[in-house]
């Protein structure tokens, strides 16, 4: 991916982790909720990113994961 869509994407859980702590920490309410808004629209800013970035790869199903064999390929 694109840098711009992970950059969205850590910026995005460092403004919703910032937002739970403040509500934990009874921080005022217009502060948390304003913080909560903004995390929501950086929620949908960084799917459309996501969704829409131009990532192109050589991998197939067939490839299988990357992380664990194919069982075919055991036996």
């Amino acid at each position: 991916m694109k840098n711009t869509a992970m950059f969205l994407v850590v910026l995005t859980t460092l403004v919703l982790i910032t937002v739970t702590i403040m509500a934990v920490m009874n921080l005022p309410f217009n502060w948390v909720f304003y913080l909560s808004i903004l995390g929501q629209g950086l929620v949908l800013l960084m799917v459309y990113k996501v969704l829409t970035d131009d990532y192109k790869t050589q991998k197939t199903f067939d490839d299988w994961y990357e992380d664990a064999p194919n069982q075919a390929e055991i036996n």
